[in-house]
C-alpha cells in the first residue's frame, strides 16, 4: 500500500524480491545498488545469518520522477528463503506494491521454487491481497549455469511449473553477470506506477 506524503509530496512505494533460499535475491540487490548508484538515496542494509543471506531485508530506496507532482519514491526488500523464517517474509510482506518473484533454474531447485510461490500467495492472501491482481514479475534466474554444464530447467519448463495461471512477464536472468536483473525490476517498476495512476484515476 502506497504511502502519501503531502508535506513532502512524496509517494513511496514497496517493491519485494520473494522467492526460495539461495535463489539469488540479495544477489540481484547487489547488482542493482552497485549498477543504478545516481537512483540511490542511503546504504543498503543487508542482515547475514547461518544457512541464509537475508534474515530481515536489504533497503534500498529509490528515485522515480513524478506522478501529479509527487516525487515517487521505492523501497526495495528481500526476504529470507528459508522455512524457518517464515513469520519473517509475511512480515516483509506488508504494505507491498509489487513482487519480484526469484525462481533459481537448478533442477534440484524445481520443488522449492513451487513451494516458495505457493507460500507468496497464501502470505499475500493473509493481507487481503490477490496475487493475480498484484503487479508480479517472474525471474527464472541463474541460467548462466547451463554454460558451465550445471543441470538447469528450461524456461518452458519453468514457466509451465510457476506461470502457467499467473501469465505474468517473465525474464530469463543471471543476477551474478547481472543478465535481466535491471529488465526484471525496470518492468515491475513500470506496472507499479500503471496501477498507482489506475488509483488515482478511480480514486
Amino acid at each position: 500500500m502506497a504511502i502519501f506524503n503531502i508535506k513532502k509530496r512524496e509517494i513511496e512505494c514497496k517493491i519485494v524480491y520473494y522467492g526460495p533460499g539461495r535463489s539469488g535475491k540479495t544477489t540481484n540487490m547487489e547488482y542493482i545498488y552497485k549498477t543504478y548508484k545516481k537512483q540511490i538515496i542511503g546504504e543498503m542494509v543487508s542482515v547475514d545469518t547461518e544457512g541464509d543471506r537475508t534474515l530481515f531485508f536489504d533497503f534500498l530506496p529509490m528515485g522515480l520522477g513524478q506522478i501529479k507532482g509527487f516525487d515517487i519514491r521505492v523501497q526495495v526488500y528481500t526476504v529470507p528463503g528459508q522455512v524457518q523464517y517464515s513469520s519473517t517474509r509475511k512480515l516483509v510482506l506488508k504494505g507491498v506494491d509489487g513482487v519480484i518473484f526469484v525462481a533459481d533454474s537448478l533442477v534440484v531447485r524445481r520443488e522449492k521454487n513451487m513451494l516458495s510461490l505457493k507460500d507468496l500467495q497464501h502470505n499475500l492472501k493473509e493481507y487481503g491481497i490477490n496475487i493475480l491482481k498484484i503487479p508480479l514479475i517472474m525471474q527464472h534466474n541463474k541460467r548462466d549455469l547451463a554454460e558451465q554444464g550445471i543441470p538447469v530447467m528450461s524456461i518452458d519448463q519453468m514457466e509451465k511449473d510457476l506461470n502457467r495461471q499467473l501469465k505474468v512477464p517473465s525474464f530469463s536472468a543471471s543476477a551474478i553477470t547481472g543478465h535481466g536483473v535491471g529488465a526484471t525490476l525496470k518492468e515491475c517498476l513500470k506496472l507499479t506506477l500503471l496501477s498507482f495512476k489506475k488509483q488515482f484515476k478511480s480514486g
